[in-house]
């Protein structure tokens, strides 16, 4: 038997891809696809789901064109998304809204009136561990029933990005766990948190039947394998969500294993055997390994504030034909500025933030600016402040739930840069490693979710064997003292300015 394959989908917030993974774990071919983020409101952030479908039909198509591969050695198509995805879909397939994305935050007002059903927000809190905020999904599901019924009534199933795609392929309407567990999911019944949606007045009929990530959900359905150039009756796995394929691939799947993914967005997140109550805005939630959880705390900005330094900062250079990688200069100018950026503190929030605090109205600000500071200081108090707030989150694990590890793996294409390694490892005073294929972790963590599936590795820490670690990064004592000092200033900034925050954003947003 010659070799075989897997495609497997990482459909993110800017760009799809399609990576082609031999039975091996090797990546064998990749090819990718951007697709438009919308504003139509401030705090509105849609997609057309049909941007996806399109950028994995032409992603598959071009995956196998540059490859050479037959489609007869193709045994198995699975997708990983960004998660909370919100696609309302009719009895007869056809998308009715554009998709209400994971960064959206319209649905405030609908978060406080669900947290008064429960008595209110304390009582609340107390409850589930964590405050809603309008960023969440079941508040934007009553966003949808208050302020569009029509669509509400016309939905027969709320699917996220992850269902969207598996229906497009198979024709079958699912959820699969992880994917719930971003909705609202009961991880000691395996089933929907099926009150909290009824006392938050969302039907439940309206949530798809469950899967998990290595079940095989039906095959490439005729129209779908003529559009991707596959066969007929390819097999359409459950997959997961993207940050539980990045743990898949980044190696950190025993109990107690950590790692960090650094994309547009970043998080912390850790493997465990324990079904733990949510804390400090980080959740526990269901691993692509259907007998492991994650615990996972995301925040919001952090590979797009380099983008914008790179963007608003280096234009020149960006226009300049001789400089072939920005950030690599980038990587050059940020070792000529002191750890600690000369006392410049920048706080990350872009866009609101969900993990270590919870808000929708917090913003990015650059603190204790004076004239000594150059462009670069800013830039390296942008990287800073992104390890600070890394901290901040190991820091509530470990206080909240006892977990505590000297090694993190990194992920992500924040990973290769080097510079942004030495100082997270310096910032949050952890040995940092990081494997070969950093910006593929999340299509082989997928890809490993259709080869379980299939029975050719028996469970997921075989993945292990895929892996080897390329960069080592060990803390430098000598930076401690300065970056203990500025990270207590980076927390007091936000409890001094939250109050601020609200006051002139809540309006706005």
């Amino acid at each position: 038997m010659g070799v075989r394959y897997i495609i497997a989908h990482d459909v993110g917030t800017s760009c799809s891809k399609a990576v082609l993974v031999d039975t091996d774990g090797r990546i064998c071919c990749h090819e990718s696809c951007d697709y438009p983020l919308s504003v139509p409101h401030p705090n509105w952030v849609e997609q057309n789901p049909e941007d996806y479908w399109r950028a994995v039909v032409k992603c598959t198509r071009d995956v196998i064109k540059k490859s050479s591969v037959s489609p007869k050695d193709i045994i198995g198509i699975v997708f990983t998304t960004q998660a909370m995805g919100i696609i309302p879909i009719d009895k007869d397939g056809n998308v009715l809204r554009p998709n209400i994305t994971w960064v959206d935050g319209r649905a405030e007002v609908q978060a406080k009136k669900i947290m008064k059903r429960f008595l209110g927000r304390e009582v609340f809190k107390s409850i589930v561990g964590i405050e809603l905020m309008g960023k969440d999904v079941i508040p934007k599901l009553l966003w949808i029933k208050e302020n569009e019924p029509e669509i509400y009534n016309k939905t027969e199933y709320f699917l996220d990005v992850n269902g969207y795609l598996r229906f497009m392929a198979s024709g079958a309407k699912t959820a699969e766990l992880s994917g719930a567990c971003s909705y609202g999911f009961d991880l000691k019944k395996n089933d929907w948190m099926r009150i909290f949606f009824k006392i938050s007045g969302i039907s439940t009929s309206k949530l798809p039947p469950l899967v998990r990530s290595i079940d095989n959900v039906g095959g490439l359905t005729k129209k779908a394998a003529e559009e991707m150039g596959l066969l007929e009756g390819t097999p359409v796995f459950g997959g997961c969500d993207d940050t539980q394929s990045a743990a898949v691939g980044s190696g950190a799947v025993l109990d107690n294993e950590a790692h960090i993914y650094l994309g547009t967005s970043a998080w912390v997140c850790v493997s465990t055997k324990k079904k733990l109550k949510f804390k400090n805005s980080a959740a526990c939630i269901k691993s692509a390994d259907p007998d492991m959880n994650i615990v996972v705390g995301i925040t919001e900005s952090a590979g797009s504030c380099i983008k914008w330094i790179a963007d608003e900062f280096y234009r020149h250079e960006q226009a300049d034909p001789s400089i072939k990688d920005i950030y690599a200069l980038m990587d050059e100018h940020v070792k000529k500025v002191p750890p600690g950026s000369d006392y410049l503190i920048c706080t990350p929030w872009m866009r609101g933030e969900r993990c270590p605090v919870s808000s929708t109205t917090v913003r990015a600000t650059l603190f204790n600016i004076t004239h000594e500071h150059t462009r670069e200081h800013l830039m390296r108090s942008v990287y800073e402040g992104v390890a600070y707030n890394l901290r901040w989150i190991l820091e509530n694990y470990k206080k909240d739930f006892g977990f505590d590890f000297d090694v993190i793996k990194i992920i992500g294409g924040g990973a290769l840069d080097k510079q942004w390694m030495q100082i997270i490892s310096d910032v949050t005073k952890k040995r940092i490693e990081v494997s070969n294929n950093p910006k593929m972790s999340g299509a082989l963590g997928a890809a490993m979710c259709a080869l379980v599936g299939l029975g050719i590795y028996k469970d997921f820490s075989e993945v292990k064997k895929l892996l080897h670690t390329e960069y080592i990064y060990i803390p430098q004592e000598e930076n401690y003292k300065i970056y203990d000092e500025l990270f207590i200033s980076y927390k007091n900034i936000y409890y001094s300015l939250e109050k601020i925050y609200k006051e002139i954003n809540s309006k706005r947003f």
